[in-house]
């Protein structure tokens, strides 16, 4: 595994794992902007992590977040299904 680095220095390891880079920026970007950032500044950041990552480890991350995507989707999509639940219950109930 090695490790690359945010633009602020921040080391980040390579091993796959999409929410510690996530949570790297946002703290690299919280502590050097004092939670004002545009969203062409967390691109930057972006860019600067991927140029310096190899097509596998691209690959590896995709595919983590692809997963963390479906997850969240699946999630929203649960927690749509029960409010209509709970929405029916209470009309019944009335």
């Amino acid at each position: 595994m090695r490790t690359i680095t945010t633009s602020a220095g921040t080391p980040v390891e390579t091993d796959g794992d999409v929410l510690a880079v996530i949570e790297t920026i946002s703290r690299d970007l919280a502590r050097r902007t004092d939670l004002d950032y545009s969203f062409e500044e967390v691109d930057r950041e972006f860019e600067h992590l991927i140029s310096q990552l190899t097509t596998e480890e691209l690959r590896a991350y995709l595919k983590e977040s692809l997963f963390m995507s479906f997850n969240r989707f699946e999630n929203e999509r649960l927690m749509g299904l029960v409010r209509k639940a709970n929405k029916a219950e209470d009309a019944d109930g009335m």
